[in-house]
């Protein structure tokens, strides 16, 4: 089952929740959320948590560095300056320890967030690739569902980039639910319309 969302409904997450037949009890026990520390990430989380408690489901928070991604520094640098090559593998070194220090406090507030809404939670920080890392964090934790976000990349971007999105919906051995983002005019998320209700 391929998913593309823009947040979902009650409606939609009741469906999902009941595979869409009466009397099924739920269709997702585990669900893996692939998490980034942006707007977006937090955005898929929330409604991966919304989907969580709605199907009485486990949640796997899933934190990917990427050494190519732009805020993390590129080992390369140390060869374009081999005078520099010691203190650039030191700076190197140390702000890596950072990043992953950075991730795992961030998978812990999301934990945090999860547990305080009375969800079973865990979370993993991986180093590679985000598509294939997220496939494997999926199938090594046996997970029915993948939430993630989409970034929308298209034509050149897309190609040169690549669509980390793209990836996991060809090779994930799961259903994937890959989240737009809020479209202006949309209806409200489930946890928009939560709020609205306090």
């Amino acid at each position: 089952m391929v998913l593309w969302g823009r947040g979902l409904t009650e409606l939609e997450i009741s469906h999902l929740a009941t595979g869409g037949d009466e009397g099924v009890i739920s269709m997702f026990n585990k669900i893996l959320v692939a998490v980034e520390d942006s707007e977006m990430g937090q955005y898929v989380f929330t409604e991966a948590l919304a989907l969580a408690k709605a199907t009485n489901a486990r949640l796997m928070l899933l934190y990917v560095l990427c050494s190519y991604e732009q805020q993390y520094l590129n080992p390369l640098t140390a060869a374009a300056y081999p005078s520099f090559y010691s203190e650039a593998t030191n700076a190197y070194t140390k702000r890596w320890e950072e990043l992953k220090e950075e991730g795992i406090n961030f998978l812990q507030s999301l934990s945090n967030q999860a547990q305080a809404a009375g969800v079973t939670v865990e979370f993993t920080q991986r180093v590679g690739e985000p598509g294939p890392m997220i496939c494997e964090g999926s199938q090594s934790w046996e997970a029915d569902l993948i939430v993630m976000g989409r970034r929308g990349l298209r034509g050149i971007k897309e190609f040169l980039l690549g669509s980390v999105s793209n990836y996991v919906l060809h090779h994930a051995t799961c259903s994937v639910l890959a989240l737009q983002g809020r479209i202006p005019g949309n209806a409200f998320t489930v946890r928009e319309k939560q709020e609205t209700k306090v």
